[in-house]
């Protein structure tokens, strides 16, 4: 298999059949050698060795290798969701941890396959990134590396700017009907007035598209004095700019290979804490079923120790993942769920609580199937579990210099996780409208939950909305507990009170207030 030793490939093989054993259902699963160095590279690139040059790789690269060679980390484990799955061990390591993590990896690939919210992923995306790189490779030699990087630089300031539930809405057959007909009507539009080339070089200059995107603009501007333009607020801004903004071809192409990629990606970050829950509950069923030798245990049990810590004031996804699962199996394995578990307030009666139903197994192999990190927590994280393991609100006394438990208040503990995780913590966005005041402009809304957003940030996206959009960009959000609308211009952020913020996102302003 690969390039792994004759005693790595023996051990690959007996995990194997352990995790088949426990119905773990994997992709195949290949396994590479490399070195430290190698390592550090592919996971600099996300695991993907064949991405795309840009110089945000290299800034990854050389954080992770001066870590490693601080002895600050070490990468022990990557594995690609693709089919085949590919998975790294790093030379150097001793057995028990390369043991360890091909268990673990078999863990990953196993939720890899059956999680629902992975099955939209595109399988092959090694060698859609392999085709990316390709084509923005192509880009920089005709345009210049400073012109494609400054670009992918202002993109990739915004690829966190999609739908990431978008995937998994199912349309009715006469929706999609009509949207495909509403594709090909704009599809029409849009090449109406282009002349057919053969030569792709030739075509900026046979085809004038900012010029016709222009035209294109005016068209939908004047479509929206009668029609509110997006019809609905729209999440997946990358699409609106790729589909609305007066971009050249390339411009298109480059946005469109980091919205893949960035739903790509997605489905990641909205099971971390299940995935890596998942893939450590079985590397640690898996190594105690006779692939630890006698004198491994000590190894093994200090590894796996290391990575379950959790500080009072952190949050590890894999302590939190692997024990929820584990509290889950012997819940459902003693009966401990349902009415009368819920509406029994004996308290010595639930300590001695065991319907003996042996459903364990079977429940958490059906999350594993169902669901993802916020439905997960919303559905089984009880206030048992997080008095068990210690799951309290921190905050830092400046008194004594420690962190000390702040509040013990279940609901406010699970509430605060549940808003971290929802959209990854991040603010959530939507086009309002591409035609703001009639004037060609772009309005965005902040969907305000509590939380501000942070000011020297939210100046820096709109500057690289407005650059891709090439009119002026507004949002509209609460600063100060106050509705506020900032638009930047090209030159300057200005800061407007708003005094009305009707239906639909309509917006009156109060005048400038504020100027940044």
């Amino acid at each position: 298999m690969a390039n792994l030793t004759p005693e790595l490939e023996k051990w690959r093989l007996k995990i194997l059949k352990v995790a088949e054993g426990y119905g773990l259902d994997m992709f195949e699963t290949i396994f590479e050698l490399i070195t430290y160095d190698q390592i550090n590279q592919f996971a600099s690139y996300g695991g993907f060795p064949v991405r795309y040059p840009h110089w945000r790789f290299g800034m990854e690269y050389e954080q992770l290798s001066k870590s490693y060679e601080y002895g600050l980390s070490k990468i022990y484990e990557m594995v690609v969701n693709t089919d085949p799955c590919y998975a790294y061990l790093m030379e150097g390591n001793r057995l028990v941890d390369q043991k360890l993590v091909m268990a673990h990896v078999y863990g990953h690939c196993d939720f890899f396959k059956n999680n629902q919210w992975f099955s939209p992923t595109n399988r092959k995306m090694m060698d859609q990134m392999a085709n990316h790189a390709t084509r923005i490779r192509r880009y920089v030699d005709r345009y210049g590396v400073d012109t494609v990087e400054d670009f992918i630089d202002k993109v990739l300031s915004l690829e966190n700017l999609i739908d990431r539930h978008s995937p998994y809405v199912q349309r009715s057959a006469a929706q999609a009907r009509n949207a495909a007909a509403d594709i090909r009507k704009e599809e029409e539009s849009s090449e109406a007035a282009l002349l057919r080339v053969n030569r792709d070089y030739m075509d900026e200059y046979i085809n004038p598209r900012e010029f016709v995107a222009h035209q294109k603009m005016k068209a939908e501007q004047e479509t929206s004095r009668l029609e509110k333009f997006p019809a609905e607020p729209q999440r997946d801004v990358l699409a609106f700019l790729m589909n609305h903004a007066p971009l050249k071809n390339w411009q298109q192409d480059i946005i469109s290979i980091i919205r893949d990629e960035a739903y790509y990606f997605a489905p990641q970050g909205m099971t971390k804490i299940m995935n890596e829950g998942w893939a450590s509950y079985w590397h640690s069923k898996i190594m105690t079923q006779d692939v630890l030798s006698d004198s491994e245990v000590v190894d093994f049990a200090d590894a796996h120790s290391g990575t379950m810590a959790m500080a009072p004031n952190g949050f590890n996804p894999y302590k939190v993942g692997i024990e929820l699962f584990r509290d889950i199996e012997d819940r459902w394995n003693k009966g401990k769920f349902g009415k009368e578990w819920n509406d029994c307030d004996d308290v010595q009666l639930k300590n001695r609580w065991d319907k003996k139903l042996g459903l364990g197994r079977d429940k958490i192999f059906e999350i594993r199937r169902n669901y993802n990190d916020v439905t997960f927590i919303d559905e089984f994280l009880t206030e048992d579990f997080c008095v068990a393991n210690k799951m309290f609100v921190y905050k830092f006394n400046k008194r004594t210099n420690q962190y000390e438990v702040d509040t013990r208040d279940f609901p406010n503990i699970k509430r605060q996780l549940l808003f971290q995780l929802t959209n990854f913590g991040q603010p959530i966005i939507q086009i309002e409208n591409g035609n703001f005041e009639n004037r060609g402009e772009l309005l965005l809304s902040h969907l305000f939950e509590g939380i501000e957003m942070q000011p020297d940030y939210m100046r820096e996206t709109l500057g690289n909305l407005q650059a891709i959009w090439g009119r002026p960009v507004s949002i509209a959000t609460v600063q100060d507990e106050q509705p506020k609308l900032y638009r930047h211009d090209g030159h300057e952020v200005v800061e407007h009170a708003i005094g009305v913020q009707g239906p639909g996102g309509a917006v009156t302003q109060d005048g400038p207030s504020e100027e940044g």
